[in-house]
């Protein structure tokens, strides 16, 4: 019988991005996933506890490693804060935590000092990673990713065992009929994203588009808005500032369409996911992961170029709402992604990985 079995419950502790606090609003998607995956585990019976950013908002136990920071120029500095943080206090609980399950990026680089599993999420594609962190891992890391394109990049690590997609809760996001008279951009506002293009697009097909998200306190994305983003701004583009959970569901359940323009290799797509929910088809660059959750000509369109993306645009009419909800009600809530994850507790707790016993 495996340690697992003998718990009704477990004690897991999540470890959070550095720089920024866990809470609804989080514009990130490591952030929202680890948001979103404690609340489920919490509900569930099980102990959780999240090492985050002072001020952050989590259903079970806070521990607060920092100030929030304002800069990407503090990230040295914060990761190695909330390192320490950590370590100190699993060094004086080293038998509190049956697992620790890192969102941060790289926390997991300290698995050896740690006195149980750790399994790290890999939310970004392998060049955001340092090699060295991934060649030798610790005998107590486990890692897994949340696509199967990005699974197929980190294929050669030892200790990979599987794919867990995001998830988000589906009943948070109202499923709406008829839309409103726009399209619809989202996300963190810096090159990578390119809001941009979707401007571009928009403007091709003479409609209306908003431009919802969040320019982040990093020297790059703010230099990026005020060239690229600002200046087009007006009647046919309207930006809504940092919107909350109650707005973003409104603009995501009355656009026409999402538009995603992502120049990045993305892992997956949260805000695909939240779209859909709502019966919003998703008119995706054919970049990443988005071909896995956009089911082309069914939940929306995967396209090539802006000319594609506009020609998409024009036939939105062939897609069916319900088809949107429906996809994510089956392969995306954040109940499947829960017990996707518990499957690999009790896979971590039964190989006795981090010494625990079989």
């Amino acid at each position: 019988m495996s340690a697992y079995t003998l718990r009704q419950s477990f004690s897991i502790l999540y470890v959070a991005y550095p720089l920024l606090a866990v809470s609804e609003e989080s514009a990130g998607g490591a952030e929202q996933i680890l948001f979103t995956l404690e609340r489920e585990m919490a509900a569930a019976g099980h102990r959780t506890t999240v090492a985050a950013c002072n001020w952050s908002r989590v259903r079970g136990r806070l521990l607060p490693t920092g100030e929030p920071a304002g800069s990407q120029d503090r990230y040295e500095q914060r990761e190695h804060e909330q390192a320490s943080r950590i370590l100190g206090y699993l060094a004086s609980h080293p038998h509190e935590f049956d697992l620790i399950h890192d969102h941060s990026g790289s926390f997991f680089c300290h698995a050896a000092q740690c006195p149980a599993p750790v399994l790290a999420t890999l939310h970004l594609p392998r060049s955001f990673y340092r090699e060295k962190w991934l060649r030798r891992p610790a005998s107590n890391l486990s890692f897994n990713c949340v696509s199967q394109l990005q699974a197929h990049t980190f294929a050669d690590l030892r200790s990979l065992p599987g794919v867990v997609q995001n998830g988000i809760a589906v009943e948070r996001f109202r499923f709406t009929w008829p839309k409103r008279d726009y399209l619809l951009w989202m996300g963190r506002i810096c090159e990578e994203k390119a809001p941009h293009l979707a401007i571009a697009a928009a403007r091709l097909v003479s409609s209306k588009l908003i431009v919802a998200g969040q320019v982040y306190p990093f020297r790059y994305h703010q230099q990026f808005f005020e060239r690229e983003i600002r200046p087009q701004l007006g009647r046919a583009v309207e930006f809504v500032n940092s919107p909350s959970f109650r707005d973003k569901v409104e603009l995501l359940r009355n656009a026409r369409a999402l538009l995603l323009t992502s120049t990045a290799e993305e892992t997956s797509s949260l805000v695909a996911m939240e779209a859909m929910a709502c019966g919003t088809p998703v008119v995706a660059m054919r970049r990443g992961a988005f071909p896995e959750i956009v089911s082309h000509g069914e939940t929306g369109f995967v396209v090539d170029g802006i000319a594609e993306m506009a020609a998409a645009v024009a036939r939105l009419g062939e897609i069916s709402p319900e088809s949107c909800r429906m996809r994510v009600e089956e392969l995306f809530s954040a109940g499947r992604m829960s017990a996707d994850y518990e499957a690999f507790y009790r896979d971590l707790f039964s190989t006795g990985v981090g010494g625990i016993a079989a």
